[in-house]
């Protein structure tokens, strides 16, 4: 099925990235607060997308990573077409332990929510890639972390008022000030995540060397 190690290493990258987007999305509807601050718990899963998409780009290129972000936009598209139809399936009465209204405020996002979070989700892919891309120019294969943490410094920024913006600031939901305070919690939490994770970005590229230098032996 794989006529390489490098296949097998972008396949397992790519369903990682895949898989935490698509949950990011699926949970993004739950808020909690870490003393004054109050965020969406979708931010928990971005830290590890930031993290492949950083390994698939020193790797794959720029271009391996568009591809697989627009493929994921789509499916994220998808999950939110499989729930709109499961939504509007009664539940069964008296038999189903979750009944129709319990779903619905669970998986019901409007359709702001929908469209916010696919276009920042592209918007902040396109730029962390140029911008990973520019460093990597620049640097070659030194200074990993310049080029991990740069790019998600900028891609972030954009991602955080985007999503907030669309979803919540543009229908009326939030007022600007809130938004801003919103907005720069999310962002610095998930800078402050990625900055943290820095080591496991040596780490993967690490091992993931390896790994395919032994199939040159």
């Amino acid at each position: 099925m794989f006529k390489s190690k490098k296949d097998l290493v972008f396949i397992i990258l790519a369903g990682i990235f895949i898989t935490n987007a698509v949950t990011a999305e699926l949970i993004g509807g739950k808020l909690i607060q870490i003393g004054p601050f109050v965020m969406s718990i979708g931010i928990l899963p971005w830290p590890i997308v930031f993290l492949t998409t950083d390994l698939i780009n020193e790797y794959f290129g720029k271009q391996g990573v568009k591809k697989l972000s627009y493929i994921t936009a789509g499916l994220i598209m998808y999950s939110f077409l499989v729930l709109f139809l499961a939504i509007s399936i009664p539940a069964a009465k008296g038999i189903s332990p979750v009944n129709d209204e319990q779903f619905t405020a669970v998986f019901g996002q409007s359709m702001w929510i929908i469209v916010g979070s696919i276009i920042a989700f592209l918007v902040s892919q396109l730029i962390d890639v140029t911008v990973f891309s520019y460093f990597k120019n620049k640097t070659g294969n030194k200074m990993i972390w310049l080029r991990t943490t740069g790019s998600t410094v900028i891609s972030q920024l954009f991602d955080s008022f985007i999503v907030l913006g669309i979803a919540f600031w543009l229908p009326g939901k939030i007022n600007s000030e809130t938004f801003v305070s919103s907005a720069l919690t999310g962002y610095t939490f998930k800078l402050g995540t990625a900055i943290a994770l820095t080591p496991l970005i040596y780490l993967g590229h690490h091992l993931i060397k390896k790994y395919l230098a032994e199939e040159k032996l």
